[in-house]
């Protein structure tokens, strides 16, 4: 069966994690995806968090699928290699700081010269133009500016940012989506175009219909914890045993078997009862209820009770408790790879099934250059031609 993506070629010369997560989810479904380092810089998420037998565990998830090579883009034969590279590809995913490639004379100018069918996918935390558009960005940065800290936390806490790399992911996911916007572009235009992602965008869309209410209304979100504005009872509750469940109720009628299940009925005749809103201006009334009715039941009773009262509920679960879940395990969410290094490996598995041209994990992320002379061997190089680029340091 044929990969969906099939044939299409991706030069991934990004860092850390928006970029190259991007290409991460293109390989999965069968782009052909080559991972271009610095023969002395490798990436930094090679030794980003926990390692095993000094082998980093996150770049075996973000470098899996991809064939990896070394090249200096600033040494004339790592530039002269990479205009060759660009040729046969049908992507590039950079996300140097803007004027960088330019600086190599490896901008749209020369890269388009050299492939016109070319997307060039530029990821940078604040776009390639703008005051900031020259400053250092992270995700850090981007989860600060968007409004997300400021609403994360509770209402007398301080602003919250995340413990992992929300705006990246986000970042890269709609990276991945742009890219395949532009190769629909191109089928019918046959001409390629430049993608500009800036970081500190996608989150913002994410967040919801926060700067329509502030131009319309004046509204500011507030900081709330786990509650709602929108909808009570929402919130975590602690179980008789210890654990914690999360409970939402967006819909009216979720609401109302909630708390026909908690023994309140009689709230449900309160006329703020009925809408999300006024619902949720009564919270401290209904998670009393809630809560109330949560901790004298453990969460193996509450989890079952809720089930059968067809109410909506989860366990608050760590990545202990994810990797025995029922119904990630039916979905194979975590997946086992066979690695030479480390041996049976488990991931997330690829993003989505399909259910004609479904994606796989063909291998973890190889080790730094591992497919540097196959590369360039298949791009006609010669043995002499790969070992002047070693004696250059272009390799």
């Amino acid at each position: 069966m044929t990969a969906p993506l099939s044939g299409l070629r991706v030069l991934d010369l990004a860092t850390l994690f928006a970029g190259p997560l991007a290409a991460t989810m293109l390989g999965d479904f069968g782009a052909e995806v080559i991972k271009v380092e610095h023969p002395r810089r490798p990436d930094p998420s090679r030794g980003h968090g926990p390692s095993k037998d000094g082998v980093g565990l996150w770049w075996k998830i973000l470098g899996r699928n991809k064939r990896t090579m070394t090249l200096d883009l600033s040494a004339p034969g790592g530039r002269e290699t990479l205009l060759r590279l660009a040729a046969t590809a049908d992507v590039i995913v950079e996300n140097f700081r803007p004027g960088t490639l330019e600086k190599w004379d490896l901008g749209w100018e020369e890269l388009s010269a050299a492939n016109p069918r070319l997307v060039l996918t530029r990821v940078t935390g604040f776009g390639q133009f703008g005051p900031y558009s020259r400053r250092p960005g992270f995700g850090t940065l981007a989860e600060a500016m968007s409004g997300f800290a400021a609403i994360t936390g509770e209402p007398d806490g301080p602003p919250t940012l995340p413990p992992f790399g929300l705006a990246d992911s986000i970042a890269g996911l709609a990276t991945a989506y742009a890219v395949m916007t532009a190769l629909a572009a191109r089928d019918r235009t046959g001409r390629g175009q430049v993608v500009d992602m800036a970081i500190i965008e996608p989150i913002l869309t994410v967040l919801g219909p926060q700067p329509t209410w502030y131009d319309q209304l004046g509204h500011v979100q507030p900081r709330t914890g786990n509650r709602s504005t929108n909808n009570a009872p929402r919130n975590t509750y602690r179980t008789a045993d210890g654990s914690w469940v999360a409970v939402s109720t967006s819909a009216q009628s979720i609401a109302e078997r909630v708390m026909r299940l908690v023994g309140r009925p009689e709230l449900i005749a309160e006329p703020w009862f009925a809408s999300g809103a006024d619902r949720a201006a009564h919270a401290d009334v209904l998670d009393g209820a809630v809560g109330a009715w949560i901790a004298r039941h453990t969460r193996t009773e509450v989890i079952e009770a809720f089930e059968k009262a067809e109410a909506a509920v989860a366990p608050v679960q760590d990545v202990r408790d994810v990797m025995t879940d029922p119904q990630y395990a039916a979905l194979d969410t975590v997946t086992t790879v066979d690695d030479p290094e480390l041996g049976p490996l488990r991931m997330q598995n690829v993003l989505f099934r399909l259910s004609e041209t479904p994606g796989s994990i063909g291998w973890a992320g190889r080790p730094h250059g591992a497919d540097t002379e196959q590369v360039l061997s298949e791009l006609g190089l010669s043995e002499r031609e790969i070992a002047g680029l070693r004696k250059e340091g272009a390799l």
